[in-house]
């Protein structure tokens, strides 16, 4: 899912270095209306970049071994999760326009954050492993 994650942020920063805007898959402006608005960077870090990072990192703590790249996983799928349902409150009630492939993103993130928690409880249930 990381790996899937990473391509629509790619796609989408590679939109943002070359100047394009995205084209919204099944049709509509809603992506380039939401990569125009007010709210498409962070502090002047536009979001897909913030994107690429966020999958990255997740995608490098699916493959950290033990408890360290669980809970690492568990708190950036967490992070990636509440951050997309910022975005989407704001493409729904602010920016008025859906893009596609940030719903895809949002999805993505959501898909991962059930992942992350389930391979943390799965593998930190195990006996001796909970303070007692």
């Amino acid at each position: 899912m990381s790996l899937f994650g990473l391509a629509v942020a790619g796609y989408l920063s590679i939109e943002e270095l070359s100047g394009r805007l995205p084209n919204c898959p099944a049709g509509g402006g809603g992506c380039a209306t939401v990569a125009l608005s007010d709210y498409s960077d962070l502090a002047g870090i536009p979001i897909p970049y913030i994107g690429l990072g966020g999958y990255a990192l997740i995608l490098a703590s699916a493959l950290l071994p033990g408890e360290p790249g669980r809970l690492a996983g568990a708190f950036l799928a967490l992070v990636g999760f509440g951050f997309s349902l910022y975005l989407t409150y704001l493409e729904l009630f602010v920016i008025d326009a859906i893009c596609q492939y940030c719903v895809a993103s949002a999805v993505t993130m959501a898909v991962l954050l059930v992942l992350a928690g389930a391979r943390l409880v799965a593998y930190g249930a195990r006996p001796g492993s909970v303070p007692g």
